[in-house]
């Protein structure tokens, strides 16, 4: 059952994009998949960045939906709405099963921990919970067609304006940016590969980020 609870863990964390303290202080009743929805709401216990408050969305990917749905059934069966969305577990006799009791303090540091032993069983490489919050970030910006879709990206990540997510992420995906150009047409390719790497590096955000649309436009042809 921990296992299963961790695997919807890292799901959700990417899925969301959320920060480990709110993750962990969500309650089930702010947990809406019918419309992949969250209420990260303070009144509701959620603990967010200086408590600001807003309803975010979940990235529609069936595939990795599949381990949160599986969690969210198991919880919403056995706990109260105002229980943690990532519940306790206790063990007794060598059975798990969830727990009422209210979370502990250190309930991040518990769930890292977790991670890091779910990353050991898969023989993967540890990625911190911020990580996935980066990971969502970059498919989100990445897969953005027009300006209005880097905007919602960004108040997803309840940013307060869209040149912080810029100036977070734009170097995250300068090197992205890169490999696509180089794609899109015959005389990009033809460039030297230096000469590309020189000219990009040049670039300042602003102009990194028009280059991301620009590309996400063409993809999407």
């Amino acid at each position: 059952m921990a296992l299963l609870r961790d695997k919807a863990a890292a799901a959700m964390l990417f899925l969301s994009g959320m920060r480990a303290s709110a993750f962990t202080t969500l309650p089930i009743e702010a947990v809406d998949l019918d419309n992949l929805r969250l209420r990260q709401w303070p009144e509701l216990g959620v603990h967010t960045k200086n408590g600001k408050k807003a309803t975010t969305f979940l990235l529609n990917i069936p595939e990795i939906l599949a381990p949160v749905r599986q969690w969210d059934a198991i919880v919403r069966k056995s706990l109260p709405g105002s229980s943690p969305w990532y519940a306790p577990i206790a063990h007794s006799w060598g059975d798990q099963f969830l727990s009422q009791d209210e979370p502990g303090k250190t309930r991040s540091q518990a769930l890292q921990k977790r991670l890091e032993l779910l990353f050991s069983i898969a023989n993967l490489e540890f990625k911190s919970p911020h990580k996935f919050r980066h990971g969502h970030a970059v498919y989100g910006l990445l897969h953005a067609q027009t300006m209005a879709d880097y905007k919602a990206v960004s108040m997803n990540l309840m940013h307060e304006s869209i040149e912080i997510t810029d100036s977070t992420y734009a170097p995250m995906l300068s090197s992205d940016v890169q490999e696509r150009i180089a794609g899109l047409s015959g005389k990009a390719t033809s460039m030297p590969g230096d000469e590309l790497e020189v000219f990009l590096n040049k670039l300042d955000r602003e102009s990194q980020k028009k280059a991301l649309m620009f590309i996400a436009g063409k993809l999407a042809q």
